[in-house]
């Protein structure tokens, strides 16, 4: 009965490390893809919450164009979404140019910060216009969707180059390493060469 207790305790004790394990995998992965993530989540949410805002039975290509036509800045909220949208694919496509060195600094955490910023002042100023009249709840996800996803970019882009500038530290650390075991130790070079001589 014993032996019952110890190889059942044994095999719980085994399937919690693995969950651990996995739990513990797929968030490195998250982390690792999150500006991805965060550029498909960006693309999507801010236009799911715009067709939740407009009718679905008015919604349809003519419906998007005549809001485009009428376009308002004080009342129309289509260019939220769509400012989300050339955020995401400007951050994406600057991400994608970038390869470990330069994602540690300069160009993908400056168009980041730069895209992220102008959207976030546009929203700032735009908010008092449309929650003037009627608050809808929709409107106001679709607001705070877009600041904080913004946020989401400015944090995720720092990170990466946080990230990156520590490799390039233990690079720089193993590459010291390397050049210093390449060359041989100094004295063994003196032994050597006096070896041959005699």
């Amino acid at each position: 009965m014993g032996l019952g207790k110890v190889e059942k305790s044994r095999k719980i004790l085994r399937a919690v490390k693995t969950l651990v394990f996995l739990i513990t995998m797929l968030a490195s992965l998250l982390i690792l893809s999150a500006p991805i993530l965060l550029v498909i989540t960006d693309t999507l949410l801010p236009s799911a919450l715009l067709s939740v805002s407009i009718p679905f039975s008015s919604l349809s290509l003519e419906t998007i164009s005549s809001h485009l036509q009428n376009y308002d800045f004080r009342y129309s909220i289509i260019d939220i979404p769509l400012i989300s949208i050339i955020r995401s694919i400007v951050i994406f496509f600057v991400y994608c140019l970038c390869d470990g060195p330069r994602l540690s600094r300069g160009p993908y955490l400056g168009v980041t910060m730069v895209c992220s910023l102008l959207s976030l002042v546009f929203v700032s100023i735009k908010a008092p216009y449309v929650f003037s009249a009627q608050v809808k709840i929709t409107e106001v996800a679709l607001f705070m969707s877009s600041v904080v996803l913004a946020v989401g970019h400015i944090v995720v882009a720092y990170r990466i180059s946080c990230r990156e500038r520590r490799k390039l530290l233990i690079y720089k650390i193993d590459i010291e390493a390397v050049s210093a075991c390449h060359k041989g130790f100094p004295t063994y070079n003196k032994l050597l060469q006096e070896v041959r001589v005699k």
